[in-house]
């Protein structure tokens, strides 16, 4: 349980013993907010709760403060200092015990400590990159699938049962483009000759999957017609060659999937028609000009969407509407899709279409979490080609130059939302000015101390006895930022924010490094020693917990 949790049971049932006595006739107020003061000297935590009530008991928000803090005094030991502060506020200063009890949750629970069952093991699926398989993968498919890949790790320590899912758009107009991009590549064609296709892929890939084509070589149990003018058995070979390659780079990412799935499954399963049908039969559509339009705005869109065009083919929405009916007949009451920003214009329209299916489905279902633009820089200049793709810089390019840990950790920095500048030469950079660089760093320097410690026969774990002896300022910012971790995962898996991690990370790198700066750690005091050794154990599994949600290695040595 979080410290947060804690202390909102002990004020509910303070609450609820104060109205028992007569003291206050509210209920147990279920909502008790429990912030952190801007200020540490105005306690560890705070809340309005007297404010809140303030009106229904009838009574100024600090008498009712007052009561509240009695009803605390007698229902735990726990608290150093409870005060009022300005119109009614609780500030609640915890006791150096409180905190030092914590170390021996970390301890024990080990790989497992931040972990709750707030999921309560309920299925999620989240579905992200979804990458056409038309090229390389780009460094927006790489955010995304740092993001989505983080966020099921969260979503899985914060107690769900997560499936992964990758939706390959393997049909319509950019998947024919890539099959006569290699076809022409096959008849000797360059970008240069005017009966090269519009639209075409100009990318050097093109280049080597055309001779991988033409050299009758195999993708699985796929293998190559080498036939230039068999356009079909071009654009097969072509989609495995590429889904292939994007598997290869998202193994070197460290992603991995629960389940794949194709869109050209949709149509050769009769699951868009037969979603197409659902939808007209439950009235929501109508005709005009020749095309079938669906009633949009009847679930909140400022106008009107085709479905099917007047000349028979179905907008680019409606399969992503037969694709989410057939994840909710799967069973997933909750799902969540990480995507670029420029899918944006597609939520309302996806949700519409499950609203008028009819099929049960809840209003604002599925959810969704949308990143913004990479924009990656070298030497203070933007880089925008990539030798392979021709036109952007892939995910590869990036893994092979700075490593995947500073890759991942880089892309998860800022909110999903917010643009990212990726500095290159940073994300190199082997000192405290790069971010990654310097969490490991931290972790690496524990363990360092820890190996020392060994060498001259100190056993860390018997500090346990002696944590009392942890009193110094920074080891008590040590204690509770430790003691956060559960309550940091735990929003960021409820607030679908994984960029929290990093944040939590480099704060208690911080904390750490000053810590080591002012403190001696082997010194002359044995017990003082063992303390702090079993604080430091404490620190270095709450860092390797939190860079392994982000998928990073905790290095021992740097």
């Amino acid at each position: 349980m979080s410290v947060r949790s804690k202390l909102r049971n002990i004020i509910q049932i303070s609450l609820e013993g104060a109205r028992q006595s007569g003291l206050l006739v509210s209920e147990a107020f279920q909502s008790v907010v429990i912030e952190i003061p801007a200020d540490p000297l105005h306690g560890d935590f705070a809340t309005n709760i007297a404010m809140q009530l303030a009106k229904v008991e009838r009574k100024a928000p600090r008498a009712v403060a007052e009561i509240i803090i009695g009803q605390l005094a007698d229902q735990s030991d726990i608290f150093e200092k409870i005060d009022i502060a300005g119109p009614g506020f609780i500030n609640l200063t915890l006791k150096p015990a409180f905190w030092q009890g914590r170390l021996s949750d970390v301890i024990s629970e080990g790989a497992n400590y931040g972990n709750s069952k707030t999921g309560a093991n309920h299925k999620v699926q989240v579905e992200f990159v979804s990458a056409n398989p038309t090229g390389p993968l780009h460094i927006g498919h790489g955010r995304g699938a740092a993001i989505g890949d983080t966020l099921c790790r969260l979503l899985d320590a914060a107690g769900w049962d997560v499936t992964r899912e990758f939706y390959y758009n393997d049909a319509g107009q950019q998947i024919a483009n890539l099959a006569l991009s290699v076809q022409a590549r096959c008849l000797g064609l360059d970008p240069t000759d005017t009966s090269w296709p519009q639209d075409g892929y100009q990318g050097g890939y093109i280049i080597e999957l055309a001779n991988s084509y033409l050299a009758a070589e195999s993708v699985g149990e796929i293998t190559a017609a080498a036939e230039p003018q068999n356009l079909e058995e071009i654009r097969k070979y072509a989609v495995a060659y590429l889904r292939q390659e994007q598997d290869s780079d998202l193994k070197a990412f460290d992603v991995g999937f629960d389940n794949y799935f194709l869109e050209s499954s949709l149509y050769s399963d009769g699951l868009v028609d037969s979603t197409v049908q659902r939808i007209i039969a439950s009235g929501h559509t109508y005709e005009e000009g020749g095309a079938l339009w669906l009633k949009t705005t009847d679930f909140g869109d400022d106008k009107d969407r085709v479905m099917r065009k007047s000349e028979g083919g179905y907008t680019y929405f409606v399969p992503d509407v037969a694709y989410h009916l057939n994840k909710w007949e799967r069973g997933f009451v909750r799902v969540i899709n990480e995507q670029g920003a420029d899918h944006h214009s597609t939520i309302t329209r996806v949700r519409a279409g499950l609203q008028a299916l009819d099929a049960g489905i809840p209003k604002g279902w599925p959810e969704y979490l949308l990143h913004q633009m990479v924009t990656v820089m070298r030497g203070g200049e933007e880089v925008k080609i990539s030798k392979r793709a021709g036109s952007y810089v892939t995910l590869r390019d990036l893994i092979d130059e700075v490593g995947r840990d500073a890759t991942r950790y880089f892309f998860l920095m800022r909110k999903p939302d917010s643009q990212l500048v990726f500095d290159i030469d940073l994300a190199k950079d082997q000192s405290s000015d790069n971010p990654v660089y310097y969490v490991q760093y931290a972790h690496a320097r524990i363990s360092r101390i820890l190996e020392s410690a060994t060498e001259n026969g100190l056993d860390p774990l018997l500090g346990a006895v002696h944590i009392a002896l942890l009193a110094e300022t920074e080891e008590l910012d040590l204690l509770k930022k430790v003691a956060a971790f559960p309550e940091t995962v735990e929003s960021a898996a409820a607030n679908l924010e994984p960029h929290r991690i990093p944040s939590y990370l480099h704060d208690m790198a911080t904390l750490l490094h000053s810590f080591y700066a002012k403190h001696r750690v082997l010194g002359e005091d044995k017990n003082l020693t063992l303390a702090r050794l079993y604080l430091l154990v404490a620190v270095k599994q709450t860092l390797k917990n939190a860079l392994s949600i982000l998928g990073v290695s905790a290095p021992e040595k740097m």
